[in-house]
């Protein structure tokens, strides 16, 4: 059914992303921050994001463009893949803006913009608009968009198609309302088929910061393995700008498994600042049980103290707090406390969070009446939904499966999650009394130079009197400034005399002609001197020629000779005479043009310095393929690699044994794995 005309939103609404394997997000993190400020509602995906996770979130969320950057190649096959799928999804109206610097060059900017792109900004746009007026050209672009007109809006539904979910979602969002206008009659329709069903909402709600989001995507991640027939919906609100009217809808960043058929999410923003969820909550939750979806997630933005909202509007409420909300008195104004069905705290892993169980524990017992319950008996999780597969979590989820399930909201069976004997899992990657193990170390350096300072005032002192003691005559005064001396000398520790005591003799042994020293019983001899092209004598180790012991100690303590603590001048002793320190860097393309140029540059040096360059597939791990956005990537800005024999090509003729051939790599993540090969 045709339902109403097309209509122009209030409320813009952009996409932000880079590109797959792109790490460049600074560029894409400025343009949000000025669409927020522009009154946009910006749906932030962050970096590294394939095409078709792009066009799902901008169809799901209804945009009116979609603004990506690409940094890192391969921008002609992704632009153009991205055309293609929004028109293959019945969303040609989406504006598609880029940018890439200078890596789009002007005649790629042409065809891309050809070919359906809206707009490719290039650095001379930057120049002549600036950033503000780079803005103000997309979003003028953005207002002429109209939402196309919804067909078969009940077929659609049922269907759990996202091209009508999300148009419908954005009519109710329209109304501000809810249902009205033309949408009144489709409204009543979808009401009536949502009060005939049993579909249970499950409201999430917390203080912002903490970790609704991941606990949210855990909570997803298990739904879909336990339920592998099952759909879920998650509605995800975040706050207004008050000054700007626009808003920061970046829930997406920390999902990471919503990238499937059978999950739709909607990500909303207030349009009010003093409300934690919109006005039109219930009719959006009404298309969405319309649409039969098994389980719907609502999260609503971060809430004080006295918010109790979502509780209105959900079968379950959750909420979610850290062990950071100040003395145990503060618990006794939090009214979701009193109200929500289950309490997690999340992040369990920080400081203090046993000590906050404890407490939100109590004050639970006395605002219910509990006293006799056992900590069990509680509702009440530990999670650290950061950490995969975190026991708490799975605890969290059996149980509100369970709870769905005895209030007769949901016949799914309950997933087979061992029960912990305790809500409480106190695993840790970093042990508890190590938490602070940097600032120990920080702790330990700065003590060293403090008592290198100190010692360095006493033998300064030291040396001064010493200085006086040859200058005067008088006995009782010669008497008095040994007496100091000898005190001086006793805040000296035997440490500190050895280091000058071994430093002369060190001293003799790097005069001499030759250094001898053993490593395993087997000893070295080092000639410390070479002839220069002029005939000096030149020494390998050029000793300083301090006369004071002051600056002396103060070298050995922060300087001193190569292959001695602190190392400063490096960990080997002598400098290799026959290392030919060098970088002979290739990388792009296939291994065996990358091994070509290899060849090609050591062609007349016997010592061969490989340093190898890898495309972002290989430097994020993953394979080579024939869709567009990563088929452009292979071989751009590096050698592509994920084979062992890709490996074996890529060094063919070259001893890779020998000491003669090193090999650097520029890598990260994959670095065991491609070390390995």
């Amino acid at each position: 059914m045709s339902n109403g005309k097309s209509v122009m939103r209030d409320n813009l609404r952009f996409v932000t992303a880079t590109s797959l394997f792109d790490g460049h997000d600074a560029t894409i993190n400025i343009i949000r921050r000025l669409l927020q400020d522009a009154g946009v509602e910006v749906i932030h995906l962050a970096h590294n994001r394939g095409v078709p996770e792009i066009v799902d979130a901008a169809v799901q969320e209804c945009a009116h463009a979609i603004a990506l950057s690409s940094y890192q190649g391969g921008h002609m096959e992704t632009f153009k893949y991205l055309v293609d799928l929004l028109k293959e999804m019945d969303c040609a109206h989406i504006k598609v803006f880029g940018g890439g610097g200078g890596v789009i060059i002007p005649e790629e900017m042409r065809e891309l913009e050809a070919y359906g792109v809206t707009k490719i900004y290039s650095p001379e746009d930057g120049r002549r608009m600036g950033l503000k007026g780079m803005i103000d050209h997309m979003v003028s672009i953005a207002r002429k968009v109209k939402i196309p007109k919804v067909r078969d809006g009940l077929f659609g539904l049922k269907q759990r198609d996202p091209v009508v979910i999300g148009r419908i979602i954005s009519l109710v969002e329209s109304g501000h309302g809810g249902f009205q206008g033309d949408l009144l009659e489709l409204g009543q329709e979808i009401k009536h088929l949502a009060s005939s069903v049993n579909i249970p909402v499950v409201g999430i709600t917390g203080t912002g910061g903490s970790g609704k989001s991941s606990l949210i995507d855990e909570i997803v991640r298990r739904f879909l393995y336990y339920y592998p027939e099952k759909t879920l919906a998650i509605v995800s609100v975040d706050p207004t700008r008050r000054k700007s009217g626009g808003a920061l809808l970046g829930d997406r960043v920390r999902m990471n498994y919503i990238n499937n058929k059978r999950v739709y999410m909607r990500s909303m923003a207030t349009r009010d600042a003093q409300v934690e969820i919109p006005l039109c909550i219930n009719d959006v939750l009404a298309v969405l049980k319309a649409s039969g979806f098994n389980l719907i997630l609502l999260e609503t933005s971060g809430i004080g103290q006295g918010d109790a909202a979502v509780t209105q509007v959900s079968d379950v409420s959750m909420y979610v707090m850290t062990s950071e909300y100040g003395a145990p008195s503060q618990l006794e104004k939090i009214d979701m406390l009193d109200f929500a069905d289950i309490v997690v705290l999340n992040k369990f892993d920080h400081e203090r969070s046993m000590d906050a169980l404890r407490d939100v524990r109590k004050q639970y017992r006395r605002n219910h009446a509990m006293f006799d319950a056992s900590d069990h008996d509680l509702p009440i999780f530990a999670t650290v939904a950061s950490r995969y597969n975190d026991k708490g979590t799975s605890t969290l989820f059996r149980y509100l499966m369970g709870l769905l399930k005895q209030r007769a909201l949901s016949d799914l069976e309950l997933p087979d999650i061992p029960t912990e004997s305790s809500s409480v899992v106190t695993e840790s990657i970093i042990p508890k009394g190590r938490g602070h193990y940097l600032r120990e170390i920080a702790d330990a350096v700065r003590a060293y130079h403090r008592h290198t300072e100190k010692v360095m005032d006493v033998l300064e002192r030291s040396k001064a009197i010493e200085v006086a003691l040859d200058e005067v005559e008088d006995s009782s005064l010669k008497k008095e400034l040994k007496k100091k001396f000898d005190e001086l000398q006793q805040g000296l520790g035997k440490e500190d005399t050895s280091i000058l005591n071994h430093w002369q003799r060190e001293r003799k042994r790097f005069s001499k002609d030759v250094y001898t020293y053993q490593v395993r019983g087997i000893k070295n001899r080092v000639e410390l001197r070479r002839k220069s092209l002029s005939g000096l004598d030149i020494p390998k180790v050029a000793l300083p020629g301090f006369r004071s012991d002051v600056e002396t100690y103060r070298w050995l303590r922060k300087e001193n000779l190569p292959g001695r603590f602190p190392y400063t001048a490096g960990v080997f002793p002598f400098r290799r005479e026959w290392e030919e320190p060098r970088r002979q860097f290739a990388g792009e393309g296939t291994p065996e043009r990358t091994n070509k140029r290899f060849h090609y540059l050591t062609r007349y040096d016997e010592a061969k310095r490989l340093s190898t360059a890898f495309d972002s597939l290989t430097l994020y791990g993953e394979d080579p393929d024939e869709r567009p956005d990563i088929f452009g990537k292979i071989g751009e800005s590096g050698v592509s690699v994920c084979t062992l024999d890709d490996m074996k090509r890529l060094y063919a003729g070259f001893d890779l044994c020998s000491p003669l051939t090193s090999v650097s790599m520029t890598i990260n993540g994959p670095a065991p794995i491609i070390t390995a090969m």
